[in-house]
């Protein structure tokens, strides 16, 4: 063997060791953070969900000590970092559910952590299962068994700040609004003629629709497309190790406050329909409606096109049938009572007052228009 091949050889070794450590020490964390919630945890249901997640993240933290073993790495002593001891420390003092929203998130942000690693293959789904099941603990450890959402639904003036479709509709035509406002009033500021003002406003409403609704094509068809290979990826898994994929499925359940027989029972029942079961792995572990699959591609990318040019249109609108400063304080009034008009629909989910949020978003569009104005009549009479 050459000195340049054993020099790699020696490097993708050490580079394979210090991964196994990590990995090791990313394991055994969870583990005694896991046992640390369990010593916590004074509902028997959750106390038994902790430990045998203290004892699956154990089982893997052994998948990496036999790695460096089998590497001639031996004797790794483990101390819980430091955010760890914390986070054991704040549950200890005040409960599981404490602490519980930032252990989801940090499981949610590492569910993949092992997806690129091949000689991990066999522990990465059961991570993914983990991050399911502690969002759904975190989602179901409300005082008293009441959630976030459950408050939402009961009180009306929750129902308005969900709506989604409504916020990217507003936001949509504020893009194309506040975009094409200081598009024309930078032209019209240079001192151009009432046609070049009029072209650039709709060529600027033209660009802007395309680009957003080809930016909501792809987002969309990408999103799809990565639902379905996750979704064929758990297809996979459950032919191929039906047993973790009826673990998870009962974790899971568990996680929602079904007793364990309770929930291993129906974890059992719902294997025998490959298609169900499925359908509630990638509801619950990946987080993925597989009726909707993020949505039409085709459909978002039209209500984006609509929405952006619906906004643009009336900063241009006025210099069809007027010239001059008439049409630039024209267009500046269509456009201010559209910002108002704008601000008072998204205190449907801001919680501020309608008023507030008319005010707030005519200030700032009318500034960002003004210094578009300021630098386009700067450049008309230097240019």
């Amino acid at each position: 063997m050459s000195l340049r091949a054993a020099r790699e050889k020696d490097f993708l070794v050490s580079s394979d060791v210090k991964r196994y450590r990590d990995n090791l020490r990313d394991e055994l964390n969870g583990a005694a953070l896991y046992a640390a919630l369990a010593a916590a945890e004074t509902d028997p249901i959750r106390k038994d969900l902790f430990l045998q997640l203290a004892q699956a993240e154990s089982s893997h933290a052994q998948l990496w000590r036999d790695k460096l073993e089998a590497a001639g790495v031996h004797d790794e002593r483990f101390v819980p970092d430091f955010r760890t001891r914390l986070l054991a420390r704040l549950a200890q003092r005040f409960g599981p559910r404490f602490v519980l929203p930032t252990l989801a998130a940090a499981e949610f942000a590492d569910r993949n952590k092992y997806a690129g690693q091949s000689d991990a293959h066999a522990i990465s789904a059961e991570e993914r299962g983990h991050a399911a099941v502690i969002q759904a603990v975190a989602a179901n450890s409300g005082n008293n068994g009441t959630v976030g959402s459950d408050i939402a639904r009961a009180e009306p003036w929750h129902r308005g700040a969900s709506g989604n479709n409504l916020r990217a509709a507003i936001l949509g035509a504020n893009d194309g609004l506040v975009s094409n406002f200081c598009l024309v009033m930078g032209v019209a500021g240079a001192g151009s003629g009432n046609k070049m003002v009029l072209l650039t406003g709709l060529a600027g409403l033209a660009a802007g629709a395309c680009s957003m609704a080809l930016g909501e094509w792809l987002s969309v068809t990408n999103a799809r497309e990565l639902a379905q290979t996750q979704i064929a990826r758990e297809a996979e898994e459950l032919e191929q190790t039906p047993l973790a994929e009826e673990h998870e499925l009962a974790l899971i359940f568990q996680a929602k406050g079904m007793p364990k027989a309770d929930a291993q029972r129906v974890a059992s029942q719902m294997m025998k329909d490959k298609k169900g079961a499925l359908d509630t792995l990638a509801r619950e572990e990946l987080g993925i409606d597989p009726a909707e699959l993020g949505g039409n591609a085709w459909s978002a990318a039209a209500t984006s096109f609509a929405l952006f040019s619906a906004g643009a249109i009336f900063p241009v609108a006025p210099f069809f049938w007027m010239r001059g400063p008439w049409a630039i304080g024209a267009s500046a009034l269509a456009s201010g009572a559209m910002l108002c008009a704008v601000g008072m629909l998204s205190s449907l989910f801001n919680g501020r007052s309608p008023w507030y949020s008319a005010a707030r978003q005519l200030i700032f569009g009318c500034l960002a228009a003004a210094i578009t104005y300021g630098i386009g009549a700067a450049l008309g009479t230097t240019l």
